[in-house]
């Protein structure tokens, strides 16, 4: 499926190395102000340019052409178009029988029957979070909550002054390395979330899990479910507005926003495409034989991604402000 949302609706589309990529976003509330400076900042957070990240340069020069007049939403469709412009095909003609381990490429090809386009990763590949970003930036603009995201750690490397030697030295040795990124919403209503197939967790889980390269997703004080006990995880009320003590639980409480900030860490996996040669299956010869990749990639790609996380949230909160709202 390719598009999310019950009433703020966000269907991508686009492939790595096709013309373009984009973003249909509905359910954007009449009058919102839509700031296209606050779209270009957002995506330049996402771009490269940090030791670690890739040397594919896309400017990510973007176009509204429809749902915003007057620089307002009209209530319509907004759809924004990214150009694909820093392309290097050739680099993947190769993947065509010779799948990159780790990556979506062999899954793609049986899905598809050989018909995906391949190139860049095509569909599957991080590039497409570029129209992740332009919506969630879109969703910001109707949301009262405020967002921060942190990178904690890279690889085994949790000092973020010593990241760009780390990377160096992991980029020199072929390799790669994951990362986990921490992200903070507040200001968030109580009340956001269903009891049963719309929890607010799950579907921000949901959300996150889409985007490539994210393995896992926790709210609150994960590492003290397995050593608290149940006295010492609780949080406890301590007055009629519904504060509490402390915020184990990470904002959510049975699916539903309790008031407490929302408080999200995201475990981002190595890069699969690695210069590092390694013995995997071909295809075309029926044999394993020895795979060097090609293509320009990130040594961390979770560099990159706290703004991906960021927006994709913001597109899930968005939607469950819509939806509490139609009972106010």
């Amino acid at each position: 499926m390719n598009t999310f949302g019950k009433i703020f609706q966000v269907t991508l589309y686009g492939e790595s190395h096709q013309d373009a990529i984009g973003v249909v976003v509905d359910g954007m509330k009449p009058g919102t102000e839509i700031d296209i400076h606050r779209i270009s900042e957002d995506l330049s957070k996402r771009r490269p340019g940090a030791v670690g990240t890739t040397a594919r340069i896309e400017k990510d020069a973007f176009k509204i052409t429809s749902g915003v007049f007057n620089n307002k939403a009209t209530g319509s469709p907004v759809h924004i178009m990214i150009e694909n412009k820093d392309v290097q095909s050739k680099d993947y003609e190769h993947l065509k029988f010779h799948p990159r381990p780790g990556h979506a490429d062999f899954v793609a090809m049986k899905k598809y029957f050989g018909f995906h386009d391949y190139r860049g990763g095509g569909r599957f590949s991080g590039r497409l979070t570029a129209a992740l970003v332009a919506a969630g930036a879109l969703a910001k603009m109707m949301l009262p909550y405020t967002f921060h995201h942190e990178l904690i750690s890279l690889g085994t490397c949790k000092d973020p002054k010593a990241f760009d030697r780390y990377l160096e030295e992991i980029g020199n040795e072929g390799d790669s390395v994951g990362g986990m990124i921490r992200l903070t919403v507040n200001h968030v209503d109580i009340g956001l979330g269903e009891p049963m197939f719309y929890k607010l967790d799950a579907v921000i889980t949901q959300l996150l899990m889409s985007i490539p390269a994210v393995k896992l997703v926790s709210f609150g004080d994960t590492l003290l479910l397995l050593t608290s006990k149940g006295s010492e995880f609780n949080d406890v009320l301590v007055n009629e507005d519904g504060k509490t003590k402390t915020n184990h639980s990470g904002g959510v409480t049975g699916g539903i926003s309790n008031g407490n900030p929302i408080v999200i860490d995201v475990f981002v996996k190595p890069t699969s495409s690695i210069q590092k040669a390694q013995e995997t299956y071909h295809f075309d010869q029926q044999s394993v034989d020895t795979l060097q990749a090609k293509g320009r990639h990130d040594v961390a790609i979770a560099r990159r991604a706290g703004i991906v996380i960021e927006n994709t949230v913001a597109c899930v909160l968005a939607d469950m402000y819509l939806l509490r709202n139609m009972y106010q």
